[in-house]
């Protein structure tokens, strides 16, 4: 038994029986969150008006401190947050010229949540983008990195891990300082946020780095935040009142923004989510459950399905039909989820279907089925209706 599964009885009881291969979707929440959801509501009765003022000196830099610490961050005050993160795609996007149709260098294998909203810009001919194929994997950094440098792009957005494989950017500083040094550069973390241990200290002040709590930081949703670069100067045209604390006043009819993390910040918002996602950094933290001690429990997992999805020789979901894994690519480093590449969107759904039906839940993103690991996973992985 997994010795972190009793920080995750109210969710494993809820679920008796199933096993849960879907945490890189939705991670099971630990216990804690629910008595921080709890805190949050009698917090908002204790202070009632007041309880702005309260979030926002004592609630926000505590949270902001324990993602630094686990990002290796050296200025917490440059961390913003959101109830998503497509937020804060519109708030960069908007930081450029209405006027001016900007470059955008991407890849083919971007969230929704970034992708959708590019193809619209592209649909009316407001911008110019150059998606990068993350297939073959090999040589997708080298290839990523010698187009930055071709052409002048106002704007480089590339994932951590990229959620349609789990293939992952393998040393994430050493990338990202080998790309054109003129562009603004965002990194989607959502998948690497609290799974892959990930160190900014060298280039916090290069990227924008966005993620959230929904996955494996595993407070759910509603709780998105992003770095930015100490002296950022850029100056969002999508931007909310809360972007503005301290610098409420406009002199000569030109807005002034916070000189932090919170020129990129929005409106109201619910702040239940950040109590949650506080309270699972501050387990982990007193449980000193780190990131790496996190990863390498999922690659242990990982081994172990590896090893039982050998033994079942299934026509369909084989061995040779995982596109991450290490013996495949060579590659050392990849998300917290396995993909199988099948003939087809059907066949992904149908799969997903047939093992839901035998309490195995996964997911699956067109003809890539997704089995996900996390803390709370049984020893042994039972995959006998595949026989």
């Amino acid at each position: 038994m997994s010795v972190y599964k009793k920080h995750y009885q109210l969710f494993l009881q809820a679920n008796e029986g199933l096993q849960h291969y879907a945490s890189h979707s939705h991670h099971y929440w630990p216990d804690v969150t629910r008595a921080a959801m709890l805190q949050y509501w009698d917090d908002s009765a204790k202070y009632t008006d007041d309880k702005w003022n309260y979030f926002f000196t004592q609630k926000i830099p505590v949270v902001q401190k324990l993602i630094s610490e686990n990002l290796k961050l050296s200025a917490s005050e440059n961390i913003v947050f959101a109830p998503n993160t497509h937020e804060f795609v519109n708030r960069i996007l908007s930081c450029f010229s209405p006027l001016k149709k900007i470059k955008i260098l991407t890849t083919d294998s971007e969230f929704y949540s970034f992708d959708r909203q590019i193809n619209r810009l592209i649909q009316d001919d407001l911008v110019t983008v150059c998606k990068v194929p993350v297939e073959p994997i090999i040589s997708f950094e080298e290839r990523f990195i010698q187009e930055s440098h071709k052409n002048h792009y106002d704007l480089i957005f590339l994932s951590q891990v990229f959620f349609n494989s789990g293939h992952a950017v393998q040393n994430l500083s050493e990338f990202v300082l080998q790309l054109s040094t003129d562009s603004v550069i965002v990194v989607d973390g959502y998948h690497g946020f609290m799974a892959l241990p990930t160190d900014l200290s060298r280039i916090e002040d290069r990227i924008f780095y966005l993620t959230g709590a929904y996955k494996y930081a595993q407070g759910g949703e509603g709780c998105c935040f992003m770095t930015i670069p100490r002296d950022c100067a850029l100056e969002p045209m999508n931007t909310g009142w809360f972007a503005g604390f301290g610098q409420l006043t406009s002199q000569s009819g030109h807005v002034k923004y916070a000189r932090d993390g919170f020129r990129f910040a929005g409106s109201t918002m619910d702040y239940s989510a950040l109590y949650r996602l506080e309270s699972v950094l501050m387990l982990f933290k007193n449980e000193k459950i780190t990131v790496e001690d996190i990863h390498d429990h999922v690659r242990y997992k990982q081994d172990q399905f590896l090893k039982t999805i050998e033994l079942l020789d299934h026509p369909e979901l084989s061995i040779n039909s995982i596109i991450n894994s290490e013996m495949k690519t060579g590659r050392s480093l990849f998300g917290h989820f396995y993909t199988f590449a099948l003939s087809s969107t059907e066949q992904s759904e149908y799969w997903c279907n047939y093992l839901k039906q035998h309490r195995v839940l996964t997911d699956f993103r067109g003809d890539r089925l997704r089995f996900g690991f996390g803390l709370y996973q049984n020893s042994e992985i039972d995959l006998s209706c595949l026989k």
